[in-house]
């Protein structure tokens, strides 16, 4: 059981820079970003090729920067020439996956018995056998700090601004292509960041690894807004990285459960479905209870 948990917990903290990157791009700056597979597959693979040459280390920040240069391209089409939000996402995101072999050289890459994050946790005692979510947590938690005081600067607020109203922002003599821009190139580097780690936990980097990614990322965002609610960006922050361990352990329960591996795409499928489904479900379960206790107080009245 413990062992489950702690797999949950990694887990977590592994996807959640994907939940944040969404959490940026879809409810701060209020754009549909598509890149999110590519990028998370140019993260592994850059970060995969820096362990290769022996840079565990500076692989992450290279696979974030690789990630932000996807960002600029998506916000460029957006801003510059004019491409819908989704389509520019999607552009990008086809394109990765021809750079994403170049950069790999094959369609997966293993990085067994290489040097990576993790194995120089492992052998220099640290945390014990909780090493690997110990490394992963601190990495997260930092980021999660980070996000929050970016978003309390003036470019920060800037950016919030724009997803609210483009039009005021513009009005206010504030360049929503360059705040546009920034935000995209951030969250497309959290993305990438997620995939650099989980390419050296997995000691492979594989280019099929990001499917799905951008729809289990937006169910943890919707997980953790409708559980945590909104309020202060410490709280928003915070409930993001609990919705993508809250979803995490609902997906160990169903191995848990011995769900055959055939079926877990179905599980994964209905966990996403619940997830975002769960605002509306929670607002028609409040209006029910109104309901019965207005019909019950009718009663009573009645009586």
């Amino acid at each position: 059981m413990l062992t489950i948990v702690q797999t949950a917990l990694e887990a977590g903290f592994l996807y959640a820079p994907i939940a944040l990157a969404l959490f940026l791009s879809f409810s701060i700056l209020n754009i549909a970003d598509m890149t999110t597979d590519g990028a998370f597959v140019l993260g592994g693979a850059v970060s995969a090729v820096c362990c290769v040459f022996g840079h565990p280390i500076l692989a992450l920040p290279a696979a974030m920067l690789a990630t932000a240069a996807a960002g600029f391209i998506t916000a460029f089409l957006q801003t510059k020439l004019g491409v819908p939000s989704i389509l520019a996402g999607i552009v990008t995101n086809i394109g990765l996956y021809s750079i994403n072999l170049m950069v790999m050289g094959t369609s997966n890459l293993s990085l067994f018995q290489k040097t990576t994050i993790y194995t120089m946790a492992k052998d220099s005692g640290f945390a014990g056998s909780w090493y690997k979510l110990a490394v992963t947590g601190m990495v997260v938690s930092l980021i999660c700090v980070l996000l929050v005081l970016f978003l309390g600067t003036r470019l920060g607020l800037s950016i919030r601004a724009t997803g609210d109203n483009a039009d005021m922002v513009r009005a206010s003599s504030i360049n929503p292509t360059f705040t546009i821009t920034v935000g995209l190139c951030l969250a497309n580097a959290m993305t990438g960041l997620s995939g650099a780690m989980v390419a050296q936990y997995n000691t492979f980097a594989d280019v099929n690894s990001g499917t799905g990614m951008v729809v289990l990322a937006l169910a943890a965002l919707v997980i953790g807004e409708t559980l945590i609610g909104k309020g202060s960006m410490v709280r928003r922050v915070v409930g993001v990285l609990a919705g993508s361990i809250i979803y995490r352990f609902i997906y160990a329960a169903a191995l848990r459960a011995n769900v055959p591996a055939d079926y877990m795409k179905l599980v994964s499928a209905i966990i996403v479905g619940l997830a975002i489904a769960a605002p509306t479900l929670k607002k028609w379960w409040g209006f029910q209870r109104q309901k019965r206790a207005a019909l019950a107080q009718s009663r009573k009245e009645g009586d």
